[in-house]
């Protein structure tokens, strides 16, 4: 799986036009083959401060996200940003789900107090 994040810092007052951008853009490519997710989030602190998350199935299938008009579009939104776009495109060779995390807490009660106090220090 590979992920790419995307972090935008809008200009103050073209909140509203990036927004409208970004929500344009959920339907459709989270129909393209390949896609698994497709999130935008925006920072509760500051408005102007968006994050882009997807989830694609292969690198192929993202590079040919990446060269679409879609995204042409999306880069084309540096006339809105304070900075350029921050991207990162993370390739996930493993993951795992809640049996982890129940594991991981059971782990950690059957820990005595002292070992705990040895793991935080850690």
């Amino acid at each position: 799986m590979i992920v790419i994040k995307i972090i935008m810092n809008v200009i103050p007052g073209k909140h509203l036009e990036m927004m409208q951008t970004l929500l344009s853009m959920i339907e459709p490519t989270a129909k393209e083959a390949g896609c698994i997710s497709y999130g935008i989030f925006c920072d509760i602190e500051d408005k102007n401060h968006f994050c882009l998350l997807q989830e694609w199935e292969t690198r192929e299938y993202l590079d040919h996200h990446i060269a679409s008009h879609r995204f042409g579009i999306l880069l084309g939104t540096k006339a809105l940003l304070r900075e350029p776009l921050e991207i990162q495109i993370h390739t996930v060779s493993h993951s795992e789900g809640i049996d982890a995390i129940h594991g991981a807490r059971k782990k950690q009660t059957k820990m005595s107090p002292i070992d705990r106090q040895r793991n935080l220090i850690e």
